[in-house]
């Protein structure tokens, strides 16, 4: 009978746990390697372990977040059909 590594997951974001920063650039230079896939690694903040994610580190990802903590409003939706709500 043959036993599979299973590993442990974040509850919050259900991406693998890595306790150390090491084995998780270990694990993305591996999936770059194997599959040619690039990851990054960050630090959760719900769990304190280490994930990996496809979105780079710099990018615009939480530019919306930034910019409505600035004072701005919050982009509206360009999607087809989107209609706003009245006030």
């Amino acid at each position: 009978m043959a036993y599979y590594f299973v590993p442990k997951r974040c509850p919050s974001t259900s991406k693998i746990m890595y306790v150390q920063r090491q084995t998780a650039l270990q694990a993305a230079d591996q999936s770059e390697t194997e599959r040619g896939v690039r990851l990054w690694v960050y630090k959760c903040g719900f769990c304190g372990t280490w994930h990996l994610t496809h979105t780079p580190p710099h990018s615009d990802y939480g530019a919306a977040d930034s910019f409505r903590s600035a004072g701005g409003h919050k982009p509206h939706s360009r999607k087809r059909g989107y209609k706003p709500r009245r006030r």
